[in-house]
């Protein structure tokens, strides 16, 4: 059958076997409080599984079992060459399943299932093989000291990481965090949202298949209370998460409150989007800012939410953007030819739309604005555009998390940059102007953790690292410098004479 059709991905989606058992010392194993939860398909909001709901039990044996894993030596004990040569047959494995492990996102989170295959699972793919070959090649430092001793810097793993990913990208997010962290020797307690669990649950099977001892790498699905289990964990040696500000806050609160792990937070984000006057391709520049909301539904932490256009060229601008969002269908995430998909369950769609009504309250709707495909069952909303007179309006400064746009009005580059970075947050910006001066000017003043030129959301390359200012959190994913989160530097100093 033809992987380009519905039917191809529906027929597949009725004989996939869903697993929703945690994973702990290498075994499956449900909750011993026999709790559960219902795993919930946004498509079309029926039940797709029952997911083990974790509780103290299971984050006390799954650390347990990492802590027992790394004090062994079965993991951490490797050199870096054994280590990759591992990570390399995991990363095989997941690109052989790729089919059925976007199957699962595409069900779990509501993401088009042509987003699944050639971005989510391919994305998790490349960073494990990055990590991998890059681990044997990162090396210490002999540092300069008096002629009688030789100085060593040398890096070692924390011990064991807890990581705790978020619905949005949920086998990719994962991926930055277990990536590097497994490649620097430590063993992991994945922790993936409640909301989409089964692509992490499914992988871990295949690490233990690729060689990766039993205990290295373990999976507790659940709500909060997992979530804050670990954080509080006195075994825990660093905690890594992606979410919400408010719970990037409480885990930082947790992390003091027990051990002072180390606690590495990727946050929310209200990224601008500056459209100078001089922007060298309005048509390109106008359907870049739909897609850098619209994408995933909205459903991103680097979302260009906020779209700062220059008053000289705002209405030519607006006709383009809002005819680059009519193309923006909400459909059936299975179908190859979709767009856009699903909100990921009911709970964020009453949330955006709430938002939605507020902006009707104070701002001018320009497309959109309502729920769709309900006969469906499942949770889909259109993209919806806003002109905001002030940029202190509630849609303009909070994160939504949904395919809701704010369009600011600005008169001069000073203005914009005010406008920009008058925000709690700092993960992305970007800026499109033909003059390369005023593009380094502008991203130079812009306190974001990335900013984009003449485009937005680029860079795909794990070679750069990925995290905000402010709000957004602390610490970097992705790049070498992601290495550094999951390390203990150690110096010793040795006496020749």
């Amino acid at each position: 059958m033809d992987k380009t059709t519905l039917a191809y991905w529906q027929e597949k989606a009725a004989a996939l076997a869903i697993e929703g058992r945690a994973f702990i010392g290498g075994e499956y194993r449900p909750a011993e409080s026999g709790r559960t939860f219902d795993c919930v398909s946004p498509i079309d909001g029926k039940v797709l599984a029952q997911v083990a709901d974790c509780g103290e039990a299971e984050v006390n044996a799954a650390v347990s079992a990492a802590r027992r894993a790394f004090e062994g030596g079965v993991w951490s004990g490797l050199n870096p060459r054994q280590r990759k040569a591992k990570l390399l047959k995991w990363a095989a494995l997941m690109r052989e399943h790729l089919d059925e492990l976007a199957l699962l996102e595409t069900l779990d989170a509501g993401k088009p299932i042509g987003d699944t295959t050639s971005v989510d699972v391919p994305g998790a793919v490349y960073c494990v093989e990055w990590f991998a070959e890059a681990i044997d090649k990162v090396g210490g430092e002999v540092v300069p000291a008096d002629h009688h001793l030789v100085g060593l810097v040398t890096r070692e793993p924390l011990g064991v990481v807890a990581a705790v990913v978020p619905w949005n990208f949920p086998i990719l997010m994962a991926s930055w965090k277990f990536g590097p962290a497994l490649a620097a020797g430590n063993s992991v307690v994945l922790k993936p949202s409640e909301k989409s669990p089964l692509s992490a649950i499914r992988v871990a099977q295949l690490a233990l298949e690729a060689g990766i001892p039993a205990g290295v790498f373990n999976v507790v699905p659940g709500g909060g209370e997992a979530g804050k289990l670990l954080a509080l964990h006195r075994d825990v040696d660093c905690l890594a998460f992606t979410g919400s500000t408010n719970v990037g806050k409480l885990i930082m609160q947790y992390a003091g409150q027990s051990n002072l792990k180390r606690v590495w937070l990727e946050l929310g984000g209200k990224s601008p989007n500056i459209v100078l006057p001089d922007c060298p391709d309005l048509d390109r520049a106008a359907k870049t800012a739909a897609g850098a909301i619209f994408y995933n539904m909205g459903e991103m932490c680097t979302a260009g939410s906020r779209l700062l256009v220059h008053r000289d060229i705002k209405d030519v601008f607006l006709d383009k953007l809002v005819e680059a969002a009519r193309g923006y269908i909400p459909g059936n995430p299975l179908d190859p030819n979709t767009s856009m998909g699903a909100i990921v369950d009911q709970l964020q769609l009453d949330r955006v739309l709430a938002y939605i009504e507020a902006g009707r309250a104070e701002a001018k709707l320009l497309h959109g604005g309502s729920r769709v495909q309900q006969e469906s069952g499942g949770f889909y909303i259109e993209p919806t555009v806003f002109d905001v007179s002030q940029h202190n309006a509630k849609i303009a400064r909070e994160e939504i998390f949904g395919p809701v746009l704010s369009v600011i009005t600005f008169d001069s580059i000073d203005e914009a940059v005010k406008i920009a970075n008058d925000s709690d947050y700092g993960l992305a910006a970007a800026v499109w102007t033909a003059n390369l001066t005023t593009a380094h000017e502008v991203a130079r003043r812009l306190r974001a953790g990335t900013v984009w030129v003449n485009c937005y959301d680029e860079g795909g390359d794990m070679n750069f690292p990925f995290g905000g200012y402010r709000q957004s959190g602390n610490g970097r994913d992705k790049s070498l410098h992601a290495l550094e989160k999951y390390t203990e530097l150690k110096s010793t100093l040795v006496r020749l004479r």
